[in-house]
């Protein structure tokens, strides 16, 4: 079997796909990419047991089919130092080897046989299907990968929630200190269904579909997940249980609205934090009339820090303490200039919202206030 493709289009494509495989296998065969060549195109596929990622490439010239599996570190490191140029590969499965010929030389390795390498289970003919912009799935998963938990007692809160529903579809993720909803409202359903998606799964989508211009279909059942877009497709386990009702902890009316300049906001946080405790990252905000101010203690080694932001607001002064390192990651988590921080009182979560919502899409960001004991 013999084969032409682009150097760069298999490193990419392998570069990628890498991402999938654990440095510790509970098989050897899932230290190996599947590499299957069929009706003019070349499938590769990479493994952990439960996470399944496929790539296809079209190639130039191909002759004969078959199936192989090849060690990832050693087709890699036969790549990703070449510059662009045409590749020929020639399989001998009599020998077992690959030959790889490029410009100036030529690399051979042994490959392994394709029926060790484990299947994936379809899911369910009775599947739910949605389908989404590419662009917009990646951007929600990229504002939801933060406030995912990693909590060993509750691993339903260290997945992505899908919750579709009759108005719209949410996405969502919590830690129980911060809270992410994405809402988009050209998404809907008239039979409601959800899934939790784990965080490897959507951290190799945010990855993947960043680069992809297309749509984004998937199909879930109450145990798998099937993820096809323009360059591939993805198979993932999904977490099992219940996820917790997450509008229930989001106030419906917090009157204090504070509208700030989130560039500001964040290089002011940057600087204040550093003062902050160690142990509980508190920083104390005071709103007035035009003014938010930052405060950070650590009483331990006697520094502290403060500065004062202009805002819009026009309610009463107000005082509420958030851990900084969640605050500082909504904030470089969400777009656009200017945000608004609605506010209830010291012992009520902030909401955070974009100033200028995206079109059919509904983004909030929430953050559990600490005890002020002053």
């Amino acid at each position: 079997m013999k084969f032409n493709l682009s150097s760069t289009a298999l490193s990419s494509r392998l570069l990628t796909l890498s991402r999938v495989i654990n440095s510790k296998n509970s098989l050897p065969i899932l230290e190996c990419f599947l590499f299957e060549v069929s009706d003019g195109q070349l499938t590769i596929t990479a493994s952990d047991s439960e996470n399944v990622m496929r790539g296809t490439l079209n190639l130039e010239n191909c002759e004969g089919e078959g199936n192989f599996a090849v060690k990832n570190h050693t087709i890699l490191d036969a790549v990703k130092e070449l510059p662009e140029q045409p590749l020929t590969l020639e399989v001998n499965f009599d020998e077992m080897t690959i030959y790889v010929t490029y410009q100036n030389g030529s690399y051979n390795f042994p490959i392994i046989g394709a029926d060790e390498f484990p299947r994936v289970q379809p899911v369910s003919d009775n599947a739910t299907t949605i389908t989404l912009q590419a662009e917009n799935l990646s951007e929600s998963l990229t504002r939801c990968l933060f406030a995912t938990a990693q909590d060993e007692l509750r691993p339903v809160m260290n997945g992505i929630f899908f919750d579709l529903k009759e108005e719209a579809l949410a996405i969502v993720a919590t830690d129980g200190h911060k809270l992410v909803r994405n809402k988009n409202f050209a998404i809907r359903t008239d039979v409601p269904a959800s899934f939790i998606l784990p965080r490897k799964p959507a951290s190799l989508l945010k990855n993947v579909l960043s680069k992809d211009g297309g749509d984004v279909v998937i199909r879930f059942d109450e145990r798998s997940a099937e993820i096809s877009y323009s360059e591939g497709n993805l198979s993932c386990r999904l977490i099992e249980g219940k996820y917790p009702n997450y509008n229930s902890v989001i106030p419906l009316d917090n009157p204090n609205q504070v509208t700030v300049d989130r560039r500001t906001m964040v290089g002011a946080l940057r600087r204040v934090l550093p003062f902050a405790s160690d142990s509980s990252q508190l920083i104390r905000i005071h709103v007035s009339t035009g003014l938010l101010e930052l405060n950070a203690e650590d009483i331990d080694f006697a520094t502290s820090a403060k500065e004062q932001v202009t805002c819009g607001y026009g309610g009463s002064f107000m005082s509420i303490g958030f851990r900084g390192a969640s605050l500082l990651d909504i904030l470089n988590n969400l777009e656009g200039d200017e945000i608004i921080i609605q506010l209830a009182d010291p012992s009520r979560a902030g909401i955070i919202v974009p100033s200028t919502q995206p079109e059919n899409e509904d983004i909030l960001m929430l953050i559990m206030p600490m005890l002020l004991n002053d």
